[in-house]
């Protein structure tokens, strides 16, 4: 709700609001909903898809814009748009209660998927379901981080609950084709980075079949391609070396 005077109040509707406090006074925007969180991310790269309107307030919800002297007291220029991207890079998005717990189980149904899509029990090589990892991250109890994205959250939790249960990134399974010179000298320093040797074979070439923990993969590519001088190749028969059928806790 809003109330409209000529000179210094605009009416906003649907509209996420992003806070900062400078020289003791507070200083708002206003922009569309999710859409904060993509220009921050890199994701929107449009001003415009982003803010509402270039106008920097002192309180959105009554539509009161600043004035241009707090403006220039507070951020050393009156340029609207330079200060509602300083505003959008570093303040503090205001969300309703309901809007923040609707968010941050969103975030930590996400991060189970993740958890999920990439583990499996490594003794029965069978994959976790989402539900089941929900409530092992509720046995940890894990508290979602908003300023951190799902994935490095993900991350964090396959580490927690390596300590509680069962629990690994699934493996890649690689084939290595390797030059007879390189190729003896190459698999000594490959060793480290292998879970696995599946198979070896040496004819015209070294022929390697293994699996690795998908972390260690982009430093064997490189490994193999500084090593070889790009004679060598990698392939990925499998990204994930899984039985079927879901692990249940027993």
């Amino acid at each position: 709700m809003s109330i409209f005077t000529p000179t210094n109040q605009i009416r906003l509707t649907n509209v996420a609001v992003v806070r900062m406090k400078r020289a003791g006074k507070r200083f708002e925007i206003a922009c569309y909903k999710n859409k904060v969180v993509g220009w921050r991310s890199g994701v929107e790269k449009d001003l415009d898809e982003v803010l509402q309107t270039h106008s920097v307030f002192v309180n959105v919800s009554k539509g009161q814009v600043a004035k241009k002297e707090d403006l220039i007291s507070a951020f050393g220029t009156d340029d609207q748009t330079e200060i509602c991207k300083q505003i959008l890079t570093k303040g503090e998005v205001q969300v309703s209660d309901k809007e923040r717990h609707t968010q941050l189980e969103q975030m930590f149904r996400d991060i189970a998927t993740i958890v999920a899509d990439k583990c499996v029990n490594p003794e029965t090589k069978r994959p976790y379901t989402v539900i089941l990892i929900e409530r092992a991250m509720k046995d940890i109890h894990y508290s979602v981080k908003t300023n951190k994205s799902t994935k490095q959250q993900a991350l964090e939790v396959i580490k927690q609950l390596k300590e509680k249960m069962q629990i690994e990134r699934a493996h890649m399974r690689l084939r290595f084709l390797l030059p007879v010179n390189e190729g003896k000298k190459l698999k000594e320093k490959l060793k480290p980075l292998i879970k696995v040797i599946e198979s070896e074979d040496y004819s015209q070439q070294l022929e390697i079949v293994c699996l690795i923990d998908p972390g260690c993969f982009r430093e064997i590519d490189e490994l193999i391609k500084k090593e070889t001088k790009g004679k060598g190749s990698l392939e990925v028969l499998n990204l994930k070396d899984v039985e079927e059928g879901d692990e249940k806790f027993e």
